[in-house]
């Protein structure tokens, strides 16, 4: 993170599922909403009470940007780490346009109220034998030093 900008973490669930795109260039660019809706106990009806929701654009950029649109879909409660860009343009009608955006530097999925598998992807290493888990090199069968 540069000096100056303005970090942010934010607790929330996927609006939709995300959409993957790739620049030009050929870079995958993940784009989606979460929804952050804070809840308080109202001791006077024993129940929670849903406040207003904020809903935060987010973009998050190559190969984290793969793996959102793999893993992640609507409803997806996340927790993300990431820095508050502004976006200025031009209309074709000549109207200023500002918003803000939140360039996600990480996310992952929220365990307070479910579990998910944890799929760890490595295109470059070859499989591991079956009858050796711990094997470092599986063509020449030898165990790790430990």
């Amino acid at each position: 993170m540069s000096f100056g900008e303005t970090p942010i973490t934010i607790i929330g669930n996927l609006t939709a599922d995300p959409e993957l795109k790739f620049t030009d260039a050929g870079a995958p660019l993940a784009k989606f909403t979460v929804a952050s809706t804070p809840r308080t106990f109202d001791r006077e009806t024993n129940q929670w009470k849903d406040g207003k929701s904020t809903f935060f654009r987010c973009a998050a950029w190559r190969s984290l940007a793969e793996h959102v649109a793999e893993s992640l879909t609507k409803g997806s409660r996340v927790v993300l780490s990431g820095r508050i860009r502004q976006h200025d343009w031009q209309t074709p009608e000549g109207e200023n346009r500002s918003m803000l955006a939140v360039e996600v530097d990480d996310i992952g999925a929220s365990l307070r109220f479910t579990t998910v598998a944890i799929n760890s992807k490595t295109a470059t290493k070859p499989a591991v034998p079956s009858d050796d888990p711990w094997s470092t090199d599986p063509q020449a069968g030898e165990k790790p030093p430990f």
